[in-house]
């Protein structure tokens, strides 16, 4: 009952606190609904930030995978510093400038409107397809297991999941459906930093435990224990046998992820959206680069306790290590904390389920729907129409959910491997918008179209033996080259410039390059110090 209460009190806190801040906001209109009315501070943005790319996939995907294999997984998170680093310099003051409401938006805007349309479709699938899915699936696994949901209720455990994805998704779609994008940040905000505290809590705790009342000592018993987990550099083929299931092979850092760090922090509408609805620029790089040193963090919540894990459990969970880190928290959390803690985690669970529906929304009413079936359509019912569809899309992914159960490498891997049907294409697409002038619209379609045919062949057809990074890598290369290819016989006629609309003030913020060269330095430090441990 402790447990219940505590759950109850904090989410109706942050439930409470957002519906205050946003007592006086004109949720009716365009910007009022899907941009926060253009409001939002470093602050909120950098908490809305960690919390919609920090959801259960991570907590328990990635704990899982640094069970099993160790710190090399840290990549996925020290890297995302340096894509920021570029989101805040170059790419977001451009964004602004134009005053993007989305980023298919530039697209037509570079090229043409069919361009943009396929990038909002492509984006509305990914996120119906692969994320959604995957929060919901993996949030049920953690709230499940503390509070053994179908033991209360009298049913399988299969049940019990299906039950407790239904649930959250319900919550998260009402989130996003009533409350717009500000809604979606607020409560962001206090449940990112909630994460945060309560995340750090849970390696602290073993750690006290495992030292006998020293963490430093626990620590020095859980490196002594497994050396090897704690080097960040994997030594995994990524090319010929092996390299399919290979994790994160360190040569693919300079290959593959660039283009999938570039994309998911600079261009991926769910988290971008966060800094188009800034107040100014100075606060969009402010939570841009916030993000960045929070980021350099994170994997004390979402790769240590993992390691954590091996010392208690051993190999024992090798087969189930989606079940590492829920078996850890019911291990090392003091009763009375649980239900504060599982608040956190659905928070994280509504975050990031509730930014991709107000991201699809915001596509669909502004990309799809205006333009192709009513183009006079009002700001309120541009409004009407995004709860609708974001309705319907939470209804998709409430059922899909259940069926990524058992993935072999582990959720979060799966989540990467199924991200890339999507992401390189679209990420080539915009990077070509910004520094390939010569790429015609045509040029960008034929090449959106063959990475997308591309990676499906390569990988899941064909299977080749090149870890899936590598061939996120390959495929830039040549979709780029397909695009200049297509665009000297449909060459583009006008040049295109970015122009400044005057929407908000473009003044840089004084410290940016300043935190900017710190998040270099510190990401190439720690893999520097931590490169051959054990």
């Amino acid at each position: 009952m402790l447990q219940f209460l505590s759950f109850l009190a904090f989410t109706a806190f942050v439930a409470a606190y957002a519906a205050w801040n946003l007592r006086k906001d004109k949720l009716n209109t365009q910007d009022g609904y899907f941009l926060g009315g253009r409001s939002l501070t470093g602050i909120v943005i950098a908490g809305s930030m960690l919390l919609t790319n920090i959801s259960t996939e991570h907590l328990i995907g990635m704990n899982g995978s640094s069970y099993k294999n160790g710190a090399i997984i840290v990549a996925w998170e020290v890297t995302s510093a340096l894509a920021l680093v570029a989101a805040a310099i170059y790419f977001v003051p451009r964004y602004l400038k134009m005053g993007l409401t989305t980023i298919p938006e530039f697209l037509e805007k570079r090229f043409d409107g069919l361009t943009r349309t396929l990038i909002a479709l492509l984006l509305i699938i990914s996120f119906v397809t692969t994320l959604l899915p995957i929060v919901l699936y993996t949030g049920a696994i953690n709230i499940e297991s503390i509070f053994e949901i179908s033991d209360v209720l009298n049913v399988t455990k299969k049940e019990g999941l299906w039950i407790t994805v239904l649930v959250v998704g319900i919550i998260g779609a009402t989130y996003a459906i009533f409350g717009g994008l500000k809604m979606v940040a607020y409560t962001d905000t206090i449940n990112g930093y909630g994460l945060l505290i309560a995340g750090l809590l849970v390696p602290f705790l073993a750690l006290w435990d495992i030292g006998d009342g020293n963490v430093w000592q626990g620590l020095v018993k859980v490196f002594n224990h497994a050396p090897e987990k704690f080097n960040v550099v994997s030594r995994e083929p990524s090319i010929g046998v092996g390299a399919r299931d290979a994790i994160l092979p360190f040569e693919v850092l300079f290959t593959g992820l660039i283009i999938n760090q570039l994309y998911f922090w600079t261009m991926h509408q769910s988290i971008i959206q966060r800094a188009l609805g800034a107040v100014s620029l100075k606060e969009a790089q402010k939570g841009l680069l916030f993000t960045g040193v929070l980021k350099i963090l994170i994997p004390l919540v979402i790769v240590l306790p993992g390691i954590i894990g091996f010392y208690y459990f051993g190999d024992s969970l090798y087969d189930e290590q989606d079940t590492v880190y829920p078996t850890l928290l019911k291990k090392v959390l003091p009763f009375w904390m649980t239900g504060f803690f599982v608040a956190v985690v659905m928070g994280a669970i509504l975050s990031t389920f509730n930014s991709a529906l107000n991201s699809a929304a915001t596509i669909f009413s502004l990309g799809i729907y205006k333009r192709y079936f009513n183009k006079d359509a009002g700001e309120q019912r541009l409004v009407w129409i995004g709860r609708m569809s974001s309705t319907i899309l939470a209804v998709f992914a409430i059922g899909v959910a259940p069926f990524v159960a058992n993935a072999p490498e582990g959720l979060y891997q799966l989540l990467q491997q199924l991200n890339g049907i999507f992401f390189i294409p679209m990420a080539t697409v915009i990077l070509a918008g910004f520094f390939f002038p010569r790429v015609s619209a045509v040029g960008a379609k034929a090449g959106l179209f063959f990475g997308l045919a591309f990676y499906i062949l390569l990988y899941f057809i064909l299977e080749v033996e090149l870890h899936f990074v590598h061939i996120w890598g390959i495929e830039f290369l040549l979709n780029v080259a397909i695009m200049h290819l297509v665009s000297m016989i449909f060459p583009r006629k006008n040049p295109f410039i970015i122009q400044d609309v005057g929407v908000l003030d473009l003044q840089q913020w004084k410290y940016a390059k300043g935190v900017s060269i710190f998040l270099v330095v510190i990401t190439l430090v720690i893999y520097i110090f931590l490169d051959n441990v054990g």
